[in-house]
């Protein structure tokens, strides 16, 4: 018998026995004392942390490692860690704990006399069972099953225009972000979408024209996105760039998601390019991978055309490059009268924006300021390097932007976008980018209690709701 640690197990490190672990996180009852009172008042009570004291046993003929030393190099390199790892043990499979190993821990002689004890320290005090997503029942009536309060992660898919998404626990406890229209006011919508493609339409764009800039190679849809099936060929970089005309607006946003994974010595790039209709080049944002030796993806975002490396990039390498081989990539860019916002971060799995990085801009050139007439897109590499395994845009989307007055309630989500609200984390998404400035100032992250809880979404309607629950014990 044994544990995985950090994802990992040793099957040289025997468990002796589970007799030491402790049922339950121990707790602290702080109590008030009263004169010519008897006893005392239980004011409260606070869950410590939560040690175990697993006694081990090193049998050297279960290792590959043959070399003393080895074997404690091995035992370091996985029982010692900056953060709090999963620990689950074999006779508790259904449960697991975060913990780090005790810092009193001697390796040397735990491998030199063959047994010994590895005390975990738990941090987080409580132990978890398996992670569950479930949809909202009708009810509205979750369940906890653990012996515990359990922080949910509700996640509310948006079917319609809304200025407020709110989950409401029970009487007293509530989330609420935006704020709800009074009868007598109509909603104001502060996005105008001018223009969405996800590559299911890419015929319809156009080939550059003298003043954009080169094409080369041709763009192409795989059911995913907007691929390259050929870059054409060039000495710098080179690939297809083509255009989509949208209505004359002056504030704007363009949104593009896009992926790039590349190898050595592969080079890429993906991107979008915005002109006005003088043909002046506003901005450009893309991700890039200029490196043939090593893995390394950077992003650019620059106000209008190139005149010199990093003379007008608010976004550069300089501020945004990453050793990573895959960038699955969100970029995007605002216009707010002469102030220019570029945002990029990298996608996860989940939707979720990890290396988030915002940087502003504010123009004194009148030729940063046209009007919106043109969006360009492209994809591209480098020379005759060899072509990167996935350079692909999966979307790009541009909306018209207007003020509100300090009167009006505007949309804060649309058809399509996915609210997060992490109760755990405390955290506020939508579409994965961080929105805690939209929460009312009333409302609080809350737990589920143990049994039955009753939430309730509002607007009745608006959403297709999920709850993620990971059910935790004392």
């Amino acid at each position: 018998m044994g544990f995985t640690f950090n994802g990992i197990k040793k099957e040289y490190v025997v468990l002796l026995a589970s007799e030491r672990r402790p049922a339950f996180a121990p707790v602290k009852r702080n109590l008030l004392t009263v004169p010519g009172m008897p006893g005392a008042h239980l004011v409260s009570t606070d869950t410590q942390v939560r040690v175990l004291p697993e006694p081990v046993l090193i049998d050297k003929s279960l290792s590959e490692i043959k070399d003393i030393e080895k074997i404690k190099e091995d035992l370091a390199d996985w029982l010692v860690t900056d953060q709090a790892a999963e620990l689950i043990f074999d006779d508790e499979p259904d449960r697991v704990y975060y913990a780090v190993v005790d810092g009193s821990l001697d390796i040397e002689d735990l491998v030199s006399f063959g047994r010994g004890q590895i005390t975990f320290i738990c941090p987080d005090p409580y132990k978890y069972g398996e992670e569950k997503t479930d949809p909202f029942p009708e009810d509205g009536i979750i369940i906890n099953n653990g012996s515990a309060d359990t922080p949910p992660i509700i996640n509310l898919e948006v079917t319609e225009k809304i200025t407020f998404a709110m989950v409401q626990k029970g009487v007293d406890e509530y989330m609420l972000i935006g704020e709800p229209v009074d009868v007598t006011a109509t909603p104001v919508d502060t996005r105008t979408l001018l223009l969405s493609e996800d590559g299911s339409t890419i015929n319809t764009w156009q080939p550059v024209v003298p003043g954009m800039g080169s094409s080369e190679g041709t763009l192409g849809y795989d059911g995913a996105g907007i691929t390259a099936p050929s870059y054409g060929t060039g000495s710098s970089y080179h690939g297809p760039f083509v255009y989509k005309e949208v209505p004359l607006t002056g504030d704007f946003e363009v949104e593009l998601r896009g992926q790039l994974l590349s190898g050595i010595p592969e080079t890429g790039r993906v991107g979008f390019s915005l002109f006005d209709d003088q043909l002046r080049n506003i901005a450009m944002m893309n991700a890039v991978d200029i490196i043939t030796s090593m893995h390394r993806k950077s992003a650019e975002g620059r106000v209008g055309p190139y005149v010199g490396d990093f003379v007008n990039y608010p976004i550069s390498s300089r501020n945004y490059r990453y050793e990573w081989e895959n960038f699955p990539v969100y970029l995007r860019l605002k216009r707010l009268g002469d102030t220019f916002e570029f945002y990029v971060a990298r996608i996860m799995g989940d939707g979720t924006h990890m290396n988030p990085l915002t940087q502003t801009w504010t123009t004194v050139n009148d030729a940063h300021r046209g009007q919106l007439k043109y969006v360009g897109i492209f994809i591209e590499k480098h020379g005759s390097t060899p072509s990167p395994h996935t350079n692909r845009i999966d979307y790009i989307r541009a909306y018209s932007l207007s003020q509100i007055t300090v009167d009006q309630t505007p949309y804060i989500a649309y058809p399509g976008d996915v609210i997060t609200f992490n109760h755990k984390t405390k955290d506020i998404l939508i579409n994965g980018i961080d929105r805690t400035d939209l929460k009312a100032f009333g409302a609080r992250y809350f737990s589920l209690e143990k049994g039955k809880n009753l939430l309730t979404l509002l607007p009745q309607g608006a959403f297709n709701a999920s709850v993620t629950l990971k059910e935790r014990y004392k």
